[in-house]
């Protein structure tokens, strides 16, 4: 068992509401792609609604800004499931139903594990990383950085 857990948010901004025409083939995916999570080696975790999903949760002023997090076992099985699974159809095909963002969307930083991160914790990460620039405390796939004691 690993000493720490990887933790991730990520933001998208919807091009509708998610009961639109214009959203219908992200959220028929829906129950897939979370199933899928729910399935994949290295998952602890995620964000949901009563529904199974977290697209009614609202936690930004702006409607039809969505809001994801997740808790997994290490770096390596959040990235094999966000790129090397059906989960990577959803990306290439996020500008049908997103918009691009000027921020950064996505923040991972490490937890201890039994860990479940609250919606401001994943806020706050995601506002270090635009402020900062990735870091030991939040950053990103293309960034990432090693496990410390000071950073947990």
């Amino acid at each position: 068992m690993n000493k720490y857990h990887i933790a991730q948010i990520n933001i998208a901004k919807a091009k509708a509401e998610m009961d639109s025409d214009i959203m219908l083939g992200f959220v028929e995916r829906l129950d897939e792609i979370n199933s899928l999570a729910d399935e994949s080696p290295g998952f602890v975790w995620r964000l949901q609604s009563e529904d199974g999903d977290s697209t009614a949760i609202r936690v930004f002023d702006d409607p039809l800004l969505l809001i994801n997090m997740s808790v997994w076992e290490d770096i390596e099985s959040l990235k094999t499931y966000v790129y090397r699974t059906a989960h990577v159809d959803l990306i290439r095909d996020r500008d049908a139903w997103f918009n691009k963002t000027q921020t950064a969307h996505q923040a991972l930083w490490w937890v201890s594990p039994g860990h479940i991160p609250s919606l401001e914790e994943g806020k706050s990460k995601l506002d270090l990383l635009n402020k900062q620039g990735p870091s030991s405390d939040a950053f990103t796939f293309a960034k990432p950085f090693a496990l410390n004691q000071t950073n947990v």
